[in-house]
């Protein structure tokens, strides 16, 4: 307690603490405060009407014995996560390297590809769902013309969970970018000792450009976690979680157990629930990371 009567009797001090006033306030009003009421009413039965009663763990004993419906949207999410994850880290990695090299236009692409990132995400599911319409989308007239056979996509049990895993490489420019950051910052110099040893382009990239690109690989890998399990306007928008459940996200099953079973309670179960688990596989991330993530300096991550 000194130490912090000391701190603020600083001009600086109370300055700086003035002027993160607002960013200090927002975060306690807008997710302390939310998180801590969620915490609460996950303990509870409430409908976000009247008022809650407490019922303790009763609501996560539910969703992990009772509920198909939420073991299913967590196994959905999963799988999605684990097909949508890797491919967009390999394109966009691929995607990064090309438009790394000094090639025409190279400022052009750079925009184009990031530029689907900032068109909000309901529209382009609007878009991708007329394109992979089975009966007058585009992907299935071209598959008509090549003489392939069609699918329905979005509309099987067995296509919409690898569909809207393809569908996420339309918007990985973010990732991209992260990748293009970490391509710019190795050292020409490391590629000319390599070419002095004799080495040619695979051993430039097997030596040189995949261990210095570990720490960009680990930070898209831990983002592109987190935002799999956040998966909700695409299924929204396009299945509504459908056909039979196979494209319903937790996030999904969270929404309908909110605002249309209207179990409020339950529904911050699940978001806690969601937040362990992100939050579990984000540790694990960082413990495995020791092992294969590499920095210029040689040391490990």
């Amino acid at each position: 307690m000194k130490t912090i009567q000391v701190f603020l009797k600083s001009k600086e001090a109370r300055a700086g603490l003035l002027f993160a006033l607002p960013a200090i306030l927002g975060f306690a009003i807008f997710t302390l405060g939310p998180m801590i009421a969620s915490a609460f009413f996950s303990l509870t039965e409430y409908n976000g009407v009247g008022s809650p009663d407490f019922i303790g763990f009763e609501n996560y004993q539910v969703l992990f014995t009772t509920d198909p419906a939420f073991k299913n949207s967590l196994l959905v999410t999963l799988q999605y996560i684990v097909m949508s994850v890797p491919l967009n880290i390999v394109v966009s990695f691929l995607i990064a390297f090309l438009l790394s090299q000094n090639i025409r236009c190279r400022g052009f692409f750079r925009a184009a590809y990031y530029m689907p990132t900032i068109v909000p995400l309901v529209a382009t599911s609007i878009v991708w769902k007329w394109l992979l319409d089975p009966q007058v989308g585009i992907a299935n007239y071209l598959l008509r013309l090549l003489g392939l056979p069609v699918s329905r996509f979005l509309f099987d049990e067995a296509t919409v969970l690898p569909s809207m895993a393809v569908m996420g490489i339309w918007q990985t420019g973010t990732t991209m970018l992260v990748f293009l950051a970490g391509f710019q910052g190795i050292s020409r110099e490391l590629y000319e000792a390599v070419e002095v040893d004799g080495g040619g382009a695979l051993r430039k990239f097997r030596s040189i450009t995949v261990p210095l690109m570990t720490p960009s690989i680990f930070f898209n890998l831990v983002i592109g976690l987190i935002n799999g399990f956040q998966t909700f306007t695409q299924a929204y928008i396009i299945t509504s979680g459908g056909p039979n459940n196979k494209s319903n996200f937790v996030i999904l099953q969270l929404y309908k157990e909110a605002f249309t079973y209207g179990r409020m309670g339950r529904a911050c179960a699940i978001a806690w629930i969601i937040f362990l688990i992100v939050v579990a596989l984000t540790i694990l991330n960082f413990r495995l990371s020791n092992k294969w993530v590499y920095y210029e300096s040689g040391d490990r991550g």
